[in-house]
């Protein structure tokens, strides 16, 4: 099978794909004066035929209606987690939807100590996770329930087990596959990402961390905006990226230095403990890690713990080997600047897998 003179047979590689199909799809003749974007070029048969390429990685959902009905069936049915469809952020266009896991769900209902009650972790998924009955009607996605996002809540219960879990599902799934942090940065059709210092991740993240702890009837909701005064008392909050996912770190880092100046924003700044990627991809040609000097070294100034977890089917893939090259930049860079990132390669002896891939969010 090839598309615009590139074979597409074989890959499996949910960003190598990606990036061979923005390349044929700009090299698509668009007429002058047209005023349908590049990307809506690619609609149509040539999806069709991206699709049946991926035969080995899958699938999330763009449909929102059976998100918002599965929803109200998560508070009849006793599971410990508690969907919140559509949350907003720092704008009312701009919702995502939220799964939450609370820290005496997972302590078999003990009695939640105050000091914990403000302690959140937040995730960011790939591109292949999605809600468990959205993946199950997915041929592909079927193939991977086991890292579905729900899936992924009680992995991280069991990893942080103190703390409020959240995971934010990306606002929008391309293709049913790709998910796309648009909320939080701006990004293609495929959630590439174009990062900028002012788009506002910060921002918008607190006011759906507000928003999802009102709608959750959490005890002393965080403030949605405000000074030090706004913060809960104990406030502490971590967050983790996981393929895709990472590209949302990413901008913030790139917001950091801002944030950081900013009187509104630098308090819940401060309640940042720690930083997580986890085999950190994308399908954009490059900065799948940060490696801007001025960023890294804001980065490193302030305080917080930063974690690198990678896999072989990231930092080896010969097809993309700057994504290898970034990520020894990133380490060397932040050291060099006196930060102590902890960075880890997890399987180096195995061959590089999607399964591996994934296993790091147990791993890490």
């Amino acid at each position: 099978m090839a598309w615009g003179g590139i074979s597409l047979e074989g890959l499996t590689d949910l960003n190598v794909i990606a990036n061979v199909t923005l390349t044929a799809v700009r090299c698509q003749t668009v007429p002058a004066g047209d005023s349908q974007r590049v990307e809506d070029a690619a609609v149509g048969v040539t999806l069709s035929t991206v699709a049946k390429a991926m035969t080995s990685v899958a699938a999330t959902s763009s449909d929102p209606p059976g998100l918002r009905a599965a929803a109200s069936r998560d508070a009849c049915s006793g599971s410990p987690l508690q969907r919140l469809p559509a949350v907003p952020g720092d704008s009312p266009s701009r919702v995502n939807d939220l799964l939450l896991l609370r820290p005496h769900m997972q302590n078999q209902g003990d009695p939640e100590p105050e000091e914990k009650s403000s302690r959140h972790v937040v995730f960011f998924h790939g591109d292949i996770q999605n809600f468990q009955e959205e993946m199950a009607v997915q041929p592909e996605g079927a193939l991977w329930l086991s890292w579905s996002l729900e899936q992924v809540a009680f992995t991280l219960g069991r990893r942080f087990p103190d703390q409020h879990v959240w995971v934010v599902r990306a606002s929008r799934m391309y293709l049913h596959k790709f998910s796309c942090y648009r909320n939080f940065v701006e990004s293609n059709m495929f959630g590439a990402p174009e990062y900028s210092p002012n788009f506002g991740a910060f921002r918008h993240l607190r006011a759906l961390l507000s928003n999802g702890m009102e709608r959750a009837n959490l005890p002393n909701p965080l403030q949605p905006q405000g000074g030090a005064d706004s913060i809960p008392s104990e406030f502490s909050l971590m967050l983790v990226g996981f393929s895709k996912g990472c590209v949302v770190l990413n901008q913030m880092l790139y917001e950091l230095g801002g944030a950081r100046d900013d009187p509104q924003m630098s308090p819940f700044i401060k309640c940042l403990s720690a930083m997580y990627w986890l085999d950190g991809g994308h399908p954009g040609g490059s900065e799948t890690w940060v490696t801007d000097k001025r960023v890294l070294k804001e980065l490193a100034a302030s305080g917080v713990s930063i974690h690198a977890h990678v896999t072989p089917y990231e930092v080896c893939d010969p097809m993309r080997a700057w994504v290898g090259r970034e990520h020894g930049h990133f380490i060397k860079t932040l050291e060099e600047f006196g930060a102590c990132p902890s960075n880890k390669l997890h399987f180096e002896e195995e061959q590089p897998s999607i399964e591996n891939h994934f296993r790091v969010i147990q791993e890490f």
